[in-house]
């Protein structure tokens, strides 16, 4: 197994689209443990906006609602939980 093998199934939990998975393991690389609820936003937007361009939540991050910022929250977490020390 290489190494983004590894990376990615450590994300296995979070149940995501394989595409978007894969976004949130190159998070898990160069953010790590640093990993925000706004890259985690970012990373599902570019992954949505090839699904459903007019998606209502594709916008910025800080124009979201307090409700909807916090769906990114265990993503983050997951991200971060993922890099190693």
């Amino acid at each position: 197994m290489n190494y983004i093998q590894k990376q990615l199934k450590k994300l296995e939990s979070l149940e995501c689209d394989e595409h978007l998975t894969d976004l949130y393991c190159l998070l898990s690389f160069v953010v790590g443990k640093d990993c925000t609820w706004e890259d985690v936003h970012d990373a599902w937007a570019i992954w949505e906006n090839r699904q459903n361009p007019n998606h209502k939540s594709l916008i910025p991050f800080e124009d979201l609602s307090d409700d909807i910022q916090k769906l990114d929250a265990d993503y983050a977490r997951a991200i971060q939980n993922t890099t190693n020390t």
